[in-house]
């Protein structure tokens, strides 16, 4: 078996892997990420005990217990860049042996659940509702550096966006991908609402923010109002989720992702208390992830 040389997996002095500085041990099966660093206590506050807190930059990792069922919580940072680092360093863990650098015989599985914020993009969704994300778009390019199977990516979808969006050639082709079937079916409740997520690369110009400077596409959340796919409309805008189920499907992890709407961009409101908003959508996701 190959061994992986220094340069391409990079440890710590202490063995831990690079950016998130994490051992195997420190992580569990399940886990739960976030972007925001200080949403990790919010979140943690939660458990009944908590047996290991690290952080690293951006990357902060709560794991303990809520009862018997050990879980962890980890902020990822803003956008599907970090989530390429937080995803293979958590698949490092999940199936290289660090000390020989090699890979082990079985790895470890992990459900991984995202819990974010998001601004909806018709008057159907209110804020401070909780949005299921069945399918995501992204338009980073980030995925498309990796040999992957195409039959894991929604390409109907994908051409679909980019056909109704007048996709610009100077920008990275969409990619499209859809939420675990395993994780939607344990979590999903037919109170909430469910779409197609847009995750952007910025959070101004590329979620159709014009402030000082002209848009490049100054209609693309207009003109995503249009598509329908398998009976679902584009309902989101956000940064990550489109990344973590692309890394999702490539590495061969569970990942769902749900939010709390805290701004209506077709409405221009935003949450009147979003800390409250945030902590509905901890409630119900720990009361459902406790019994995965």
């Amino acid at each position: 078996m190959d061994k992986l040389i220094c340069s391409e997996l990079i440890l710590n002095n202490d063995g831990s892997v690079y950016h998130l500085k994490l051992h195997p041990e420190d992580i569990a099966d399940t886990i739960i990420v976030v972007g925001d660093p200080n949403r990790v206590p919010l979140i943690s506050k939660h458990f009944d005990n908590i047996s290991v807190t690290k952080s690293n930059r951006e990357f902060i990792t709560h794991t303990g217990y809520i009862g018997k069922k050990h879980i962890s919580v980890m902020s990822t940072g803003i956008g599907v860049d970090n989530i390429d680092i937080v995803f293979n360093e958590l698949d490092i863990l999940s199936a290289i042996d660090l000390k020989s650098r090699t890979l082990k015989k079985t790895k470890r599985t992990f459900k991984i659940i995202r819990l974010g914020t998001t601004g909806g993009l018709n008057d159907k969704i209110n804020v401070d509702d909780i949005l299921f994300s069945r399918y995501a778009i992204g338009i980073d390019g980030v995925p498309h550096h990796y040999q992957y199977d195409l039959n894991l990516f929604e390409q109907k979808l994908s051409d679909e966006f980019a056909k109704k969006t007048n996709w610009s050639k100077k920008l990275a082709d969409p990619y499209a991908v859809k939420s675990s079937n395993f994780l939607w079916n344990h979590m999903y409740e037919d109170q909430f609402n469910k779409g197609i997520t847009l995750t952007m690369n910025g959070f101004y110009a590329p979620q159709g923010r014009s402030l000082r400077i002209p848009l490049s596409q100054p209609d693309i959340i207009k003109k995503s109002d249009s598509i329908l796919f398998n009976n679902l409309r584009v309902s989101n805008i956000e940064m990550e989720t489109a990344g973590l189920y692309a890394f999702g499907k490539m590495f061969n992890h569970e990942v769902i992702s749900l939010s709390t709407v805290l701004a209506n961009r077709s409405t221009g409101v935003f949450s009147s208390n979003p800390s409250k908003s945030i902590e509905k959508l901890i409630n119900f996701a720990l009361s459902k992830i406790e019994s995965l």
